[in-house]
Parts: structure tokens; sequence; C-alpha cells
């Protein structure tokens, strides 16, 4: 994953976050999309309602980037594929 120094990340506008309000899991590439999946479910504090919003972001951002997303919700991940 290409890493962001902290004055990058601090540069992105907080719409390239899945988490604007907590600027968590960065999205302005594929690699960072790839993460804020994997990570998705680290991020601490937040509503269901705030999960929805950044997993529309994110599947927005994979869309983007050509990443492809398998699950349909945030609420598929890291649960058995049937």
């Amino acid at each position: 994953m290409s890493r962001l120094d902290e004055k990058a990340r601090d540069a992105l506008p907080e719409g390239d976050f899945a988490f604007p309000k907590e600027r968590k899991e960065p999205l302005e590439n594929a690699s960072h999309v790839r993460n804020a999946i994997a990570r998705f479910d680290q991020v601490k504090d937040v509503s269901d309602a705030e999960r929805d919003a950044a997993w529309k972001r994110i599947l927005a951002a994979a869309k983007k980037h050509g990443v492809t997303v398998h699950e349909k919700s945030w609420r598929e991940l890291g649960k058995p594929k049937a």
C-alpha cells in the first residue's frame, strides 16, 4: 500500500476519506480502497448510519479506481461466502 505522510494526509479533503469526520481510511487510490475495506471493522466509535455512508463512499471509490468489491453491504464483511 502506498503510504501517506502526515502532510499529504492532512492535505486530503474530507471527501477523500471513508469516515470524513474522523479522517479515517483515505480513498485516493486502489490500494487505499482495498485497505479501507480490510480495516472497516476496526474503526471505532461510529454509528451504523456513519458506516452506511462510509460504505457508499468506499463503493464509489472502488468503482473509480477499478477495485472489485464482492460484498453488497459492510455487514457482509468477514462472513463466509455461501
